[in-house]
Formats: structure tokens, sequence, C-alpha cells
């Protein structure tokens, strides 16, 4: 897939970080790299287990947690997501939701290997109806 430089750059530290995921579990790792608007930075994030499988985190979601750390909240231009399953994964439910909150339903997730990006989907093809608004008390 032909994909810019700046993607290129981003799926290579996506696919470094990989190789820190804490996956003693699921032998799943994945790694995520965010690149915001109006910010050079490239965030990376990668899966964190836990025994306890509800307090883990994953790629997607630590990389918007450690920029949202260092910058405040930003606006995502595009998400990385790097594995090694074939067909490629694409971020969970949680992690969409994660993404809409920083993000236009219009927004590129590209997906692939630690080889290449092998496909491109935009975030409202992945979560068509997300969750946008709640009434406080009701």
């Amino acid at each position: 897939m032909n994909v810019s430089t700046l993607v290129k750059k981003a799926h290579e530290l996506a696919t470094n970080v990989r190789e820190n995921a804490y996956a003693p579990y699921s032998k799943f790792k994945v790694g995520s790299a965010i690149k915001f608007k109006e910010h050079d930075e490239i965030f990376v994030g990668c899966n964190v287990e836990n025994i306890s499988f509800g307090a883990t985190i994953c790629a997607e979601r630590n990389a918007i947690l450690n920029s949202v750390a260092k910058l405040k909240k930003q606006e995502i231009e595009f998400v990385v997501v790097v594995s090694e399953n074939d067909p490629p994964v694409t971020p969970c439910g949680m992690c969409l939701q994660v993404i809409k909150e920083f993000a236009s339903d219009d927004i590129d997730i590209y997906v692939g290997n630690s080889k290449e990006v092998t496909r491109v989907i935009k975030l409202n093809e992945l979560l068509p109806n997300p969750f946008t608004s709640f009434t406080p008390g009701e």
C-alpha cells in the first residue's frame, strides 16, 4: 500500500514499540502510533496486560493517554496499529470510543503488520454510531 512518508515513520515507530508490549497472558503484542494535528511529535503506545484482564490497557489508549499527559487534549490526525495478525487487527470498541473523543469521524486508521501498512479505514466505518453525549443525573 502506498502511504505518506509521515505514515511510514509512524508505522516504524509502532512496529518498534510493539516489541515493548507486556503480553505474558495472551502473547498478543500490539503497537500503535498516533499523530496529532498541529503537533509534530508522534506518540506511541503498546499494550500492557494485567492478570485481571479488565485492567489491561491497549496500545492505542496507551498512546492517547501518554499524549494527554504531555500536551493536554489534542485532535488526532491519524492512527497506526501494528500487530502480526492476518488480517491485521483494528482498534477494539473501547479504543475506538477513546479515539473518537479526540478525533473527527473521517480520520484515517492505518493497520498492518511489522513489514507494512496493509489497509486504511475511516474511524466512522469502524464506529458508525459513537456515544457522543449524555444527560447527567438522568
